[in-house]
């Protein structure tokens, strides 16, 4: 497979000026000399830079909340004002934690962090300069890269490095088409966590600011511990980046599609070059409900059918090495993120919750929409067994059907389930070849109650499920 970028991939190249907070170019940190200004956000600012003391470009960057503090004459950063001050050290406090817990990690996928220090009344960390763009770069000028084979060899990396992750109780918990970068080689890497993103939205209550839509899970929006959180969490994310790379525009928010579910899995519809079962697995991540969604990375990979020729370059190329410690992307005294299935009776703390009087959910929509939502979403996801005000039965008709047959007939549609194990998407799916026994059927359309039965197939018990998911 060709990774390799085309002639006119052009390389992002280094900003000779930034705003009025950039710092100047010649300033010197320690050993590094700025050379220019590669990206600035609402939380930091990222330099090209001259590593005079190993001779090699890097990239550094600074943590300046451009909302609570800015540039003082002396190149110091400095609060806006003192009741910005407690908010702007937690943040400072949580980006050098993230610095710290970087530059534990070894592996090519995972951003490498050279080192970290504080200078200017803030923080500074210098990592490898990685030459290529973002995803969402790549999905915008160059189109004609994408296909299954491509996002493959992509997504086999970044789940690599999650898997690296998870191996020491990490959740990345920000990932999106900007947080991935493909190097010209077409090699990719996971970037920073946005841990100082999260402090800041918690402790201004901005949660609007910490969450990108599309692109988090329903579980991100709670704060009580009620949605546990682990790698499906991050799946979930994983899978509305690829859902964005087939279709170029993120799924709508998981906290809206609660209530009503606009989002049309990728298997309905025709998308040229992409299998059924690649569609498949992106549908089963971008389930609402956690514990519908695959549960670990290997399942993930399996489901998509990722092997490790996938991505042959990585593999060869990645050393990873654990950390010596456990350790959370967020501030000290926050609980590192239990790695426990949903599916499982056991108990867990989530893995962002933060003591204190946030909102059970917030959207930008305000909070009367959202606590709507909540309600919607608890009832759905607690309150299965009861039925909605009109629902058809199972209808154990006997048909022509062969021994092992069950026909579906699902309106308008529903996500599959036998045993336990996702089946596929009814319509287009209209029938399951099942062995002679017992099985438990689950049909789930997000919005409505699941409907599930109780059925048995065999020689003399052919079967036909019929539902509808109604509102009426």
């Amino acid at each position: 497979m060709n990774t390799a970028a085309p002639q006119d991939f052009v390389l992002p190249q280094a900003s000779d000026m930034g705003n009025e907070n950039a710092l100047a170019i010649g300033t010197r940190l320690s050993d590094f000399e700025i050379t220019g200004v590669l990206g600035e956000g609402g939380f930091g600012i990222v330099y090209l830079a001259f590593d005079h003391s190993l001779q090699r470009t890097v990239a550094i960057k600074e943590y300046i909340p451009g909302t609570l503090a800015g540039r003082a004459a002396d190149a110091s950063v400095a609060v806006r004002a003192e009741r910005h001050k407690g908010t702007f050290e937690a943040g400072l406090k949580s980006f050098i934690n993230e610095a710290r817990l970087l530059a534990q990690f070894d592996h090519a996928s995972l951003v490498k962090v050279y080192r970290f220090w504080e200078q200017n009344k803030t923080a500074y960390m210098a990592m490898r300069y990685y030459e290529g763009r973002t995803l969402k770069e790549i999905i915008k000028n160059h189109p004609e890269l994408v296909n299954e084979a491509w996002m493959k060899f992509i997504f086999k990396q970044i789940l690599d490095a999650l898997e690296t992750l998870y191996q020491s109780r990490i959740l990345h918990r920000d990932i999106s088409p900007d947080n991935i970068i493909v190097q010209k080689n077409g090699d990719a890497v996971l970037l920073d966590f946005g841990s100082a993103r999260k402090i800041i939205g918690d402790l201004t209550q901005g949660l609007t600011v910490i969450l990108k839509p599309g692109f988090a899970p329903i579980e991100q929006y709670a704060d009580d511990g009620s949605l546990q959180q682990g790698p499906w969490t991050d799946i979930y994310a994983l899978a509305a980046v690829m859902y964005f790379t087939i279709v170029k525009t993120a799924p709508p928010m998981s906290i809206v599609r609660v209530v009503k579910d606009s989002l049309l899995p990728l298997q309905t519809e025709s998308h040229a070059g992409y299998s059924k079962k690649f569609l498949m697995a992106i549908d089963m991540g971008l389930s609402i409900q956690p514990e519908d969604r695959p549960q670990t990375v290997d399942e993930f990979r399996r489901l998509l059918g990722i092997t490790a020729f996938d991505s042959a370059r990585n593999a060869s190329d990645s050393k990873t090495r654990r950390p010596t410690r456990h350790a959370d992307v967020l501030a000290d005294d926050e609980p590192s993120a239990g790695l426990v299935s949903p599916r499982s009776a056991t108990s867990f703390t989530a893995a962002h919750a933060k003591p204190g009087d946030k909102k059970s959910i917030l959207i930008a929509a305000g909070l009367i929409l959202l606590s709507l939502l909540s309600a919607v979403y608890f009832f759905n996801a607690h309150d299965k067994n009861k039925t909605a005000p009109v629902l058809n039965n199972i209808d154990m008709e006997a048909t022509a059907a062969g021994s092992s047959e069950v026909k579906l007939a699902i309106k308008p549609w529903g996500m599959v389930f036998v045993d336990g194990e996702q089946n596929g998407v009814s319509p287009p799916l209209k029938k399951l070849n099942l062995s002679d026994g017992k099985h438990t059927i689950r049909v789930s359309n997000p919005g409505f109650p699941d409907f599930s039965a109780e059925i048995e197939v065999g020689r003399d018990n052919p079967t036909i499920i019929e539902h509808e998911f109604t509102s009426k």
